[in-house]
């Protein structure tokens, strides 16, 4: 890469007396600055649902027709997180999160205070698809991040607790929208650029804490400093890899990578399903108001926090490091919460917010176990692509699909139709997640099997 995004040099290795307390020190430093840089990208993503209600009302669009643009978010996330996850596996992370973090709040603030960008459809498509590409710019960057900066035995506590930074950011849109809307007097464009002030200096603040990799700081690998070296590593995994080996070599013949991928389409289905349309859905077929469906937004991201924990603890030792028996049994309760929150009657509030924050408890697991797998799948210099790949699933196939087609879906067959949907995705998850345990499986018997020839 070039300019502002060149990785920086590795430097000469500071005495063996401070290695320790250098990586000790700038360890937490990075996981404050992934953690909080991370949810900033979350406090100007999803705030153009909690305006769908008003732009329903005082503009008459559909639902239909703001599933389309919404769906521009995660068609350009999809490939932006692929594409520009290569370009974060050559890139300096200190500024490559930052960059994607301030393009992001420009274009909220943008749908904040020029009028204009609801105007039409067209307009909405166009600045949702450029945050969406931005928004890419968010994942890669931590994840590599995390890679160089901590072994691969600490990779499954630490993701399990990084990826809450998802719930920490998103549940915070619901109050900072109410925040606003008391604060301006009542103005709803206020979910757009409240949280993008907020996600401005969050941005600033991630410049001044990231750095690049250990070398660039004078310290030795990570695999070296924690003795912790995975099976296939070799020291030409420290070096920077061409887009081509990284997409050729390490990615498009991993079938694991491709298995999980396609679960990630049917998990992030349900996942922006349940979420996008959590305002619209409370409102309309349960009788919400706007402030219980803001605080039911707020409880669906927050209950994630327990919830991811819980299942990276479990993936680590319930299963030992196994992560597909426990994406497994969380898509089981995803799918038991996906029919309470959908064939509870209305006028049983109490149990539509505990079904939503059951689905917010439980499906987060599996979005981080996703994440995890890959970066486990390929060496840490193509990490940022690997997990771009699940990405370009998990947002391109079902965070579309969750936005658009069950936007139409509803429009032509009601709640109902909208929900067989969710339904048959949470059946479809489970299903890949048990063709990616035996395909891991039999990986593993032939590593063995390969081991004990060379051993013979």
């Amino acid at each position: 890469m070039f300019g502002l995004f060149t990785p920086e040099a590795h430097k000469q290795r500071l005495p063996d007396g401070s290695i320790d307390p250098v990586y000790k020190r700038l360890r937490w430093q990075l996981f404050v600055g992934i953690f909080f840089g991370y949810a900033g990208y979350y406090l100007v993503r999803k705030n153009f649902s909690l305006a769908m209600p008003y732009l329903i009302e005082e503009y008459g669009y559909s639902r239909g027709e703001l599933g389309v643009a919404l769906a521009a978010v995660s068609i350009a996330y999809g490939l932006s997180k692929f594409l520009m996850g290569n370009v974060s596996d050559r890139s300096n992370p200190r500024f490559f999160l930052a960059s994607g973090l301030i393009l992001s709040s420009i274009v909220m603030l943008c749908f904040g205070f020029m009028p204009w960008a609801t105007g039409s459809i067209t307009a909405m498509f166009v600045l949702l698809f450029l945050n969406g590409w931005f928004q890419g710019m968010g994942w890669p960057a931590c994840g590599r991040t995390m890679v160089h900066w901590w072994s691969h035995k600490e990779r499954g506590g630490l993701v399990s607790v990084w990826n809450v930074a998802h719930n920490v950011g998103g549940g915070l849109i619901g109050p900072l929208f109410l925040f606003g809307l008391w604060a301006f007097n009542d103005d709803w464009r206020s979910a757009f650029y409240v949280p993008a002030f907020f996600a401005l200096l969050v941005a600033g603040f991630t410049i001044l804490v990231m750095r690049d990799t250990p070398q660039s700081c004078g310290l030795p690998p990570i695999e070296e400093y924690k003795d912790d070296y995975p099976e296939s590593y070799d020291k030409s995994f420290e070096e920077e890899m061409t887009a081509k080996e990284i997409f050729f070599k390490y990615i498009f013949n991993n079938k694991l990578l491709w298995f999980i991928a396609i679960a990630n389409a049917f998990v992030y289905l349900i996942r922006y399903g349940v979420l996008d349309w959590a305002p619209v859905y409370l409102g309309e077929a349960k009788g919400f108001t706007v402030d219980k469906s803001s605080w039911a937004y707020f409880l669906y991201e927050w209950a994630g926090i327990p919830g991811t924990l819980l299942c990276g603890w479990i993936s680590d030792k319930l299963f030992k490091g196994r992560r597909a028996p426990a994406g497994i049994l969380f898509m089981v309760l995803v799918t038991v919460a996906v029919l309470v929150y959908w064939l509870n009657p209305p006028g049983n509030p109490t149990i539509d917010m505990m079904a939503l924050i059951s689905i917010g408890f439980l499906i987060y697991g599996p979005v981080m176990l996703i994440g995890l797998y890959a970066l486990e799948l390929a060496p840490k210099k193509a990490a940022g692509t690997a997990a771009g790949l699940t990405g370009l699933f998990g947002y391109l196939g079902g965070a579309v699909a969750a936005n658009a087609l069950l936007g139409y879906t509803v429009d032509n067959f009601g709640w109902d139709g909208g929900f067989m949907v969710l339904t048959g995705s949470c059946v479809l998850a489970i299903f890949f997640f048990i063709i990616t345990m035996i395909g891991e499986k039999k990986a593993y018997q032939k590593q063995q099997l390969e081991l004990q020839q060379q051993n013979g």
